[in-house]
């Protein structure tokens, strides 16, 4: 499995980003993927998931200006972040699980690093004000 995530940049205060990760070598169907984050100094931290038949689940911290969905035909991954903020600036990663039970676990707020098992690289974002 390999996953490479792009769209990142440098925007202003109240823009709009939209992150993709290239999804490749993923068929298991117990599958999910997840957006996160990390700031600078900071704990990496789950932004949200979106299992196999396309329900979602957002944490708290982007919702109403995170939107994540997946275009299965082209098994791409997207995080669409608009009214970005400031402190929205962090390195993004895209992550894939495969057990059943994690992605049962991310569809209910929880994200654990050590419940993916593969990750991109990250896209820089930086929100300036």
């Amino acid at each position: 499995v390999q996953l490479m995530e792009s769209g990142g940049g440098s925007v202003q205060a109240g823009g709009s980003l939209r992150l993709s990760c290239v999804i490749s070598g993923l068929s298991n169907r117990s599958s999910c993927m997840a957006w996160f984050r990390q700031a600078p100094g900071k704990e990496r931290e789950g932004l949200g998931s979106i299992q196999n038949d396309g329900r979602t689940r957002t944490a708290d911290s982007v919702k109403g200006r995170g939107t994540i969905s997946r275009d299965n035909a082209k098994n791409i991954l997207y995080l669409q972040m608009d009214n970005l903020k400031p402190e929205d600036t962090a390195t993004y990663y895209c992550a894939a699980a495969l057990d059943r039970a994690f992605c049962a676990l991310a569809h209910g707020g929880a994200w654990v690093e050590g419940w993916f098992r593969h990750w991109g690289p990250g896209t820089q974002v930086t929100v300036s004000s």
